[in-house]
């Protein structure tokens, strides 16, 4: 998802010369939102916002509910405010998982080259393509039409030599476009940004460049390497340079995986009841759980994270013996580990539940562990929360709750 800031100047065609631009990046619109709309036609044109109902945060919206200033990761307080007319959706990440597994299946029936990035963005890399299915932006036009076809939902593609530049090509391209930045055009286009559109400028970075005069990428592309360095740092002042002129050398790297697979809520009104915590701990166990094993996916490590009432997030994390998909284990470590947290006896406002260094179930070498050798049901309890799992499929998740 594309949430830099952007130039008018460098939404314009900038030539129709592809060679050398073999790097593609396929990022979808506002993915969550769409999603929603799909399978719910009439929202279509209207200022939608997924996020939690209450006091949680926007994870998508339409391009309707951003006209008034509604971003992801806002309090859901505050773009209510913004845009007290959207249509608030509870997200549904069994539907975005599918929708996402779908698309990235479409890219690799384009090139074994395929970096997926996020559940709604990957690079490719058609080089080994372009006689098979034709120039760059052909294929790129293709992958948004299957796209379409096939989920309803759209997705914006840029062009470029690189993966820096095809990135940043994307962005502009939004929503709904495709964007190519041929190799000659590749410094012009770059030096109409704001410094603010380079990887590795956020707020602080940001401010610290204004301070030397420098507000644009053409401004730090011509600054002199040892003064941008002591700006901002002898290594990010290199790779800021490097990339004001466009060198980015990372290949695409194929069969990246999602690293975490994870849950949170936000209370609706905060939590002093250790046994009301403990149970919101198991509920988002059980969630990342079926979430793991619909991906087919198992976690080496287990994070929580704790939002007390004034607004302070701590985390903590273990690495088990061995990987899991069981919710029963997530939540005995994730009980554990949201205990330890010194809350300084305020409420809790928000928790969540994440599985870390995931793998791919399938393949993996299954050598039990000295605790689950000795406990002859943890075998029948994955196999009774894979029963669960049926269950919920054919009656919905509601319809059966993990016990405690």
């Amino acid at each position: 998802m594309s949430r830099g800031p952007r130039s008018v100047a460098a939404r314009r065609d900038w030539g129709s010369d592809e060679s050398g631009c073999t790097v593609m990046h396929v990022d979808m619109d506002a993915f969550f939102a769409s999603c929603e709309i799909a399978r719910r036609p009439e929202l279509r044109g209207k200022p939608v916002i997924v996020g939690g109902q209450e006091r949680g945060v926007v994870a998508a919206a339409t391009y309707e509910a951003r006209a008034y200033g509604v971003k992801s990761a806002m309090s859901m307080t505050r773009a209510r405010l913004l845009c007290p007319q959207a249509i608030v959706i509870t997200p549904d990440f069994g539907l975005y998982s599918t929708v996402s597994r779908g698309v990235m299946e479409i890219l690799g029936d384009v090139t074994p080259l395929v970096e997926k990035v996020s559940v709604d963005e990957a690079f490719l890399d058609v080089a080994g393509a372009r006689r098979r299915l034709g120039e760059p932006t052909r294929i790129g036009a293709d992958i948004r039409e299957r796209i379409r076809a096939a989920y309803g939902v759209t997705a914006s593609v840029g062009v470029a030599r690189n993966k820096f530049v095809a990135k940043l090509a994307s962005t502009h391209a939004k929503p709904d476009g495709m964007l190519l930045i041929p190799d000659a055009a590749t410094v012009e286009f770059l030096h109409c940004l704001p410094v603010g559109a380079l990887w590795g400028v956020g707020e602080k970075t940001e401010k610290a460049l204004a301070a030397w005069g420098i507000t644009t990428v053409a401004e730090l592309a011509h600054t002199d390497l040892p003064s941008l360095q002591t700006a901002v740092g002898r290594v990010s002042g290199a790779h800021l340079h490097n990339l004001a002129w466009g060198r980015d050398l990372r290949p695409v790297v194929p069969g990246r995986e999602e690293h975490s697979v994870g849950a949170e809520t936000t209370f609706g009104t905060d939590v002093h009841d250790e046994a009301v915590l403990a149970r919101r701990v198991r509920e988002l166990a059980d969630r990342v759980a079926a979430r793991m094993r619909q991906q087919g996916v198992v976690a080496r490590t287990i994070s929580v994270k704790v939002r007390t009432s004034d607004f302070v997030t701590v985390t903590r994390s273990r690495t088990l013996d061995g990987p899991t998909d069981v919710a029963r284990d997530i939540y005995l470590v994730s009980r554990e580990l949201v205990a330890s947290v010194d809350r300084h006896g305020l409420p809790v406002r928000l928790v969540g539940v994440r599985g870390e260094r995931v793998l791919a179930r399938e393949g993996l070498a299954a050598q039990p562990t000295l605790e689950e050798a000795a406990d002859p049901r943890s075998g029948a309890q994955r196999e009774a929360e894979l029963a669960l799992d049926a269950v919920r499929r054919k009656f919905g998740r509601s319809a059966i709750d993990l016990g405690a």
